[in-house]
């Protein structure tokens, strides 16, 4: 090493070739800094307001009861309040067999009149049977001309008429409202599909029909038909089980602050408690996967496989199968040799994350409100979120409304051209192309702002990908300040500056906007490029050959690689200027040097502490997984009463445990954070210091020690 001197402040080189110095007065963060990266910010900040421009421009272009409400063949909605429809918020398909043609996945609509009813047919009835029964009972018409366009006084009109000018439907059949929609009272009798408890029916046309064709025919209309019934218990499931799912997520919450306070005294002895824990619940679940299995043997078609019984909406299904269980059983009895593995060659990689955890501990002892950050840290990704959100909607209803042609048999030459409704059977299309209808398709419109709502709804995505980092980027940049504070503090804790977070959080928004917007920036572009893959993919699976996948599959493992590096970087970048206050680019330059002069060291330390916080999360997750499923699988009855007569436990299960997973992870990622910064002010401290008296470490000796370095001197105050 080389003494040097700046500017009358004593500093150090490491040697004759390395440009690297060191100031022997630094004592923490730096107090006095300068903005970074001021263009970053500068365009950070225009398309923050480019952003807010655009939400205004949607927000008086879109509308979104488009979503909201079902809309009728000339384009009025179903259900609006203050227009003609404001009490009839069905929709309702004149013929829903026409919706078996074709043109149907072509324009996305069904060829056939639409209009919005205040409620949905309950029995069959055909505007012939209508004709003869009028002069008799005038009841059945009165009830039947609901169901047309327009009132009318008697059915006068032949049933070629009604056809011609398509005023009334020719049939209607016993309907539920379903998404707003009318759609057949489809149920089962003695394993036949039956439509209001028949088989068949008249069409109108004079031709019988049966359940089956139409149930065709609506399944053309709507896709998600066949998980009507898996929705609605879904939804009843929620509706009983809210408050237990709420119950569980606030447990989650309080095991969670319970666990991060007593790794300050007993890191050693939790860390063995989560290894136990672990290792416990996957027992448990061998077990019981175990017993599963034996239970169906015997049971008639257990032996079938998945293969078999192929994609089914009813998932209970599945866990009627031997193959089901079995195959959790081997992966859950593969993950604990796994584990088992890892404690038995780690165990002395283990001992130095059990002294950083203690060393973190006391950090967070110190400086408790970081533990509340990550609550900040949601509310902000929510606003994010939400603002995303709205803003896809209203811009995916800009526009007016937009009709084209449609005919039942998409033989006609004018087939998808636009028109207008009011003039439609006036014109030669109407002519040319008898039955050719002109219904509403979709909205849009042909200005320059609606031509470019696809390149809106790409500039909504990537500036929310952009800020959506930028919030978990501020974050780790804020911890990193307040935890260098504790570390680099002469007497802990009277040296500590005052509220470090707050100072720590107002120092990044102030001085370093720019140096995370630019980190935030890389990691966006990544991401974007990604979820183009994703997208080309999905879109262009059938026309891919064999070479075209595997490029693709090699595209996706290396975009997912940079972005687990740039991560990574990003991270540590965000602790250098958390601590010396420099733009990005020396900021990850300097980062990445450290540790690649430190590789061994971060080695031992990135992926054994993560596995021990990622070990604390599954066992938070577990035990609340395991009380969840002892509940409400009715397990628990003589200590508390579940829910009961649920459809389907896996859901609220499943909520329950994804929910405390997420809440563990928030807890957990500040520990994460705090091991991370206290390594990298280690490494500076050991090449800025080196025990003697002139310059005593920072660290402490129980650090020191476990990470088997020579202890000479620790700073003393």
């Amino acid at each position: 090493m080389i003494p040097m001197s700046t500017l009358g402040r004593p500093v150090i080189q490491l040697d004759a070739g390395d440009p690297k110095t060191f100031d022997l007065n630094f004592k923490g963060p730096v107090a006095k800094r300068s903005c970074t990266d001021v263009l970053c910010c500068i365009i950070f900040i225009l398309c923050i307001i480019g952003y807010i421009i655009l939400g205004l421009l949607a927000w008086v272009h879109g509308d979104p009861r488009r979503v909201a409400y079902p809309t009728d063949s000339k384009g009025h909605f179903c259900g609006q309040k203050g227009t003609p429809n404001e009490n009839k918020t069905i929709l309702f398909y004149f013929n829903l067999f026409s919706c078996t043609s074709p043109s149907v996945v072509i324009n996305l609509q069904c060829p056939t009149t639409q209009i919005c009813v205040s409620k949905c047919p309950e029995k069959f009835l055909t505007y012939m049977e209508i004709q003869f029964t009028y002069r008799t009972n005038k009841n059945y018409w009165t009830y039947y001309s609901q169901f047309c366009k327009s009132t009318f006084v008697k059915p006068a009109k032949t049933l070629t008429q009604v056809l011609l000018d398509d005023d009334c439907p020719i049939a209607i059949f016993p309907s539920k409202p379903f998404l707003q929609r009318c759609f057949p009272d489809f149920s089962t009798k003695n394993g036949t599909l039956t439509v209001g408890n028949k088989t068949t029916f008249e069409d109108g046309s004079g031709k019988t029909r049966n359940a089956i064709e139409l149930r065709a025919a609506a399944n053309r209309v709507n896709k998600i038909l066949d998980a009507r019934t898996i929705g609605m218990k879904i939804f009843e499931d929620y509706a009983t089980t809210w408050y237990w799912i709420l119950l569980g997520l606030i447990i989650a919450m309080l095991l969670s602050w319970m666990f991060v306070i007593l790794l300050r005294y007993i890191a050693g002895l939790l860390f063995w408690v989560f290894m136990v824990g672990v290792i416990g619940i996957i027992g448990y679940g061998i077990g019981h996967c175990y017993q599963e299995y034996c239970n169906l043997q015997g049971q008639p078609n257990s032996h079938l496989t998945v293969y078999d019984i192929g994609i089914q909406t009813d998932i209970s299904m599945y866990f009627q199968l031997k193959q089901t269980w079995f195959t959790f059983m081997v992966i859950l009895c593969l993950l604990e040799v796994f584990i088992i593995l890892m404690l038995i060659f780690l165990r002395e990689r283990i001992r130095i994350s059990i002294a950083l955890l203690k060393e973190g501990s006391k950090a967070i002892g110190y400086i408790p409100t970081t533990l509340v950050y990550p609550l900040l840290t949601f509310i902000f990704l929510s606003i994010c979120i939400s603002y995303w959100a709205v803003i896809a909607v209203y811009l995916a209803t800009s526009g007016v409304p937009v009709y084209k042609v449609i005919t039942p048999e998409g033989q006609c030459k004018h087939e998808n051209t636009t028109c207008d409704p009011e003039i439609f059977n006036t014109t030669e299309i109407a002519k040319a192309c008898p039955g050719a209808q002109c219904n509403f398709a979709f909205y849009g419109g042909k200005s320059l702002y609606h031509q470019y709502i696809p390149t809106f709804q790409i500039f909504n995505l990537f500036v929310f990908l952009w800020l959506i980092n930028f919030v978990i980027a501020l974050g780790q940049c804020a911890l990193a300040g307040a935890f260098a504070s504790y570390y680099w503090a002469l007497k802990k804790p009277d040296d500590i500056p005052p509220y470090p977070l707050f100072t720590a959080f107002g120092r990044a928004i102030r001085y370093h906007t720019g140096s995370l917007a630019f980190g935030s920036l890389i990691l966006a572009s990544i991401q974007i490029f990604r979820i183009v893959l994703e997208y080309l993919d999905r879109h262009l699976k059938e026309a891919q050959n064999n070479i075209s996948k595997f490029l693709q599959c090699c595209l996706k493992c290396c975009f997912w690689c940079l972005e687990t590096v740039v991560k990574f970087l990003n991270r540590n970048a965000y602790i250098m200027i958390a601590i010396y206050g420099k733009n990005f680019c020396k900021s990850a330059r300097e980062a990445f040097n450290l540790l690649m002069r430190n590789v061994l060291k971060v080695a031992v330390m990135d992926n054994v502490t993560d596995f021990v916080l990622i070990l604390g999360k599954i066992l938070v997750t577990g035990c609340i997984g395991v009380l969840a499923f002892l509940l409400f699988t009715q397990r628990l009855p003589t200590i508390i009463e579940g829910p009961t007569s649920l459809n389907y436990y896996w859901v609220p299960l499943l909520t329950v445990i994804i929910g405390s997973y997420l809440v563990a992870h928030g807890f957990f990622s500040v520990y994460a954070m705090c091991v991370d910064t206290i390594f990298i002010c280690f490494l500076e401290d050991m090449e800025r210091n080196d025990g003697s008296t002139e310059r005593p470490y920072y660290m402490s000796q129980s650090l020191l020690k476990i990470l088997n370095e020579p202890s000479m001197q620790t700073k003393k105050p």
